[in-house]
C-alpha cells in the first residue's frame, strides 16, 4: 500500500532540510510520546547507515520497530526504511526548491507486507484507504506547517 503527498513550505531548501534531518529532535519527540527509542549504529554525522530501534504502545501492545536511513543527500531526498511486526515500511522524503524562500516536500510511503498477517492487515486498510489516506496528508501539513514556523522563528 502506497501513500503519497505534497507540501509547500516558505523556507528555504536548506533550512528544510536542516529540520528534516534534526534526528535528535524526532527521537525526543517520540520519547515524550511513550517510546523508547535507542540508538544502534555509531555514525556522528547523519548520514547513510544510522539506525534506530524503537519500542511503543500501540493500539493496546507493545511494539518493536527497527529504522534505518538508507539514502541521504542532502539538501534534497533521504529514505528511510522501518521494520516491524512482519511488515516493512519505506519512507522517501523528496525536497524541491520552488524559489529562494520556498520548497516543496514530497513524501511517499510504501508499506510491504512480509508475513500473513501483515498482509491480512494491510488488506483491511485498503479498504479504508480514503479515511487513511486524508488522516495522512492531514498529519503531513501539520508537520509542514510547524517546519514552517520553526524554519520562521528561526530567522530561515
Amino acid at each position: 500500500m502506497k501513500l503519497s503527498t505534497r507540501e509547500d513550505i516558505a523556507a528555504p531548501i536548506e533550512a528544510v532540510f536542516k529540520h528534516i534531518s534534526d534526528f535528535g529532535w524526532f527521537e525526543r519527540a517520540a520519547m515524550r510520546r511513550g517510546a523508547e527509542v535507542v540508538r544502534t549504529d555509531k555514525i556522528k554525522e547523519p548520514g547513510a547507515g544510522m539506525s534506530w530501534h524503537a519500542e511503543f504502545p500501540f493500539r493496546g501492545r507493545d511494539r518493536k520497530a527497527d529504522v534505518d536511513l538508507t539514502h541521504y543527500a542532502p539538501p534534497n531526498e533521504m529514505t528511510l526504511q522501518m521494520r516491524a511486526a512482519g511488515l516493512e515500511v519505506h519512507c522517501a522524503i523528496d525536497l524541491m526548491a520552488m524559489s529562494r524562500s520556498r520548497t516543496r516536500m514530497n513524501v511517499t510511503m510504501e508499506a510491504i507486507p512480509r508475513t500473513i498477517p501483515a498482509r491480512l492487515m494491510i488488506q483491511s486498510a485498503k479498504l479504508a484507504r480514503t479515511s487513511i489516506q486524508k488522516r495522512y496528508r492531514r498529519r503531513i501539513a501539520e508537520y509542514a506547517a510547524e517546519l514552517e514556523e520553526r524554519c520562521q522563528s528561526r530567522g530561515f
